[in-house]
């Protein structure tokens, strides 16, 4: 998987398809760039035996095609672009990831059983916010 010591790698896991999906929508890009991309991004890099079945796979449901460009004194290139059912996914799964991050710090930020009963939400509600530093340590 992805080789930052960083991030569990399940973690990694969930966010992996999204995240090259929006490598893919700012423009034709191919595989080494990708990984790059993802590296710059803080998320380490992937292991090509995770990256291009994934680029595979994407190809298969639509939501990427790709194109071989000559290489500029090198090997050529495989270029991935987005589909228009890709950029549907995309929009769909950012949605979805956003919806999904909101509840996962709801829960991490707050004891999800008293969320959840309508005497502790209304006091919730009322009483100021207040979020104390906690720090993570991430597991290998």
């Amino acid at each position: 998987m992805i080789n930052d010591p960083a991030w569990p790698s399940n973690w990694l896991r969930g966010v992996l398809d999204l995240c090259v999906l929006r490598i893919i929508a700012a423009g034709p890009t191919y595989g080494y760039a990708i990984a790059a991309a993802l590296e710059a991004a803080g998320l380490g890099a992937p292991k090509g035996g995770t990256l291009y079945p994934l680029l595979g796979r994407f190809e298969r449901d639509n939501w990427v095609e790709s194109q071989w460009s000559a290489g500029a004194g090198g090997p050529g290139r495989k270029f991935y672009s987005l589909t228009e059912t890709g950029r549907g996914e995309l929009a769909s799964q950012t949605a979805r990831w956003s919806q999904f991050a909101a509840v996962v710090s709801t829960c991490l930020l707050q004891n999800p059983a008293a969320a959840s009963s309508p005497k502790t939400a209304a006091a919730r509600d009322s009483a100021p916010q207040t979020i104390s530093h906690v720090e993570l340590k991430a597991q290998p």
